[in-house]
């Protein structure tokens, strides 16, 4: 994943241009994005993490909205676990994939697959069709949707008003600080590509010969764009010991190894200060 340049823009027309670059990334790997390339088993780590948050936190029949779908993984699962699913996705092919998901599980009426990109929450409840109407339970967002958002404190807006007081946001979020990244890269003298995190505003990051326009958060950071409308009930951090999912080989050589440092992750992520690092982190915010 390496830095690219944009061509000088009106900032209209830079946003819809990041945006499409972002979706056609998207669109490029939705075909196998289920497979090895989005879901090895560093990356299953992470993503039980957020089932069993969700499914701690969240009554059976909750109605809840998927920001950030993908080929629908999280979403068919939650439905199996008896909850109510409104999965969207700015790019039509991850949307197609997860309509296929729903389907063959079944679960068409409890999950429901929309083209929607966080940038247009707005439509959700404002428009008749095959779109749930509000308020929901809650939101969760799985392995970095929110850092391609072009204006958080907006999305943060149309959550706060999708979600009923009380409900609750459960994101997964890529972060700032990942000491295995910095050192994986130092180790190899690339030394840019070990700094990209520390970047402010968008950043331009490689995927498939394509460009996703990505933001790296702190949590306290992230958390600032949805303080007007929601509480912090917490975060943690995700593969902090644990090396994040692109060192997947390293982590096959010595599986039993690995695990170990993924206990620590358990135990100790939670932890102030560690918290703060890691891959991704997990966040928790309640509606005011």
């Amino acid at each position: 994943m390496e830095i690219s340049s944009q061509p000088e823009l009106e900032p209209a027309a830079l946003d819809e241009a990041r945006l499409l670059d972002t979706q056609r990334a998207f669109d490029s790997v939705a075909a196998d994005y289920d497979g090895p390339r989005g879901n090895n088993e560093l990356i299953q780590r992470m993503r039980l993490t957020l089932w069993d948050t969700v499914q701690r936190l969240f009554a059976p029949g909750s109605r809840l909205v998927d920001l950030g779908c993908g080929t629908g993984i999280d979403a068919v699962e939650f439905g199996q676990r008896g909850f109510r699913v409104l999965a969207t996705d700015w790019s039509p092919r991850m949307v197609e994939r997860t309509r296929d998901r729903a389907a063959a599980a079944g679960l068409e009426g409890d999950v429901r697959a929309a083209h929607v990109g966080v940038q247009e929450l707005g439509r959700i409840g404002s428009e008749s069709g095959d779109l749930f109407d509000g308020p929901f339970d809650g939101m969760y967002s799985n392995f970095g949707p929110l850092n391609c958002a072009l204006d958080l404190p907006a999305v943060a807006a149309e959550c706060a008003r999708l979600v009923r007081p009380g409900g609750l946001l459960v994101f997964s979020v890529i972060g700032r600080i990942c000491p295995w990244e910095v050192a994986h890269y130092l180790r190899r003298g690339r030394f840019r590509r070990a700094a990209v995190r520390a970047a402010r505003g968008a950043t331009a990051v490689g995927m498939n010969q394509h460009t996703i326009w990505t933001r790296y958060y702190l949590p306290r950071e992230f958390y600032r764009a949805f303080a007007d409308g929601f509480t912090l009930d917490g975060y943690r951090a995700l593969s902090l010991f644990m090396p994040p999912p692109y060192l997947i080989d390293r982590y096959r050589r010595h599986p039993a190894r690995y695990e170990r440092l993924g206990l620590l992750d358990d135990r100790w992520g939670a932890l102030p200060l560690l918290r703060d690092m890691g891959d991704h982190f997990l966040i928790v915010m309640r509606r005011r």
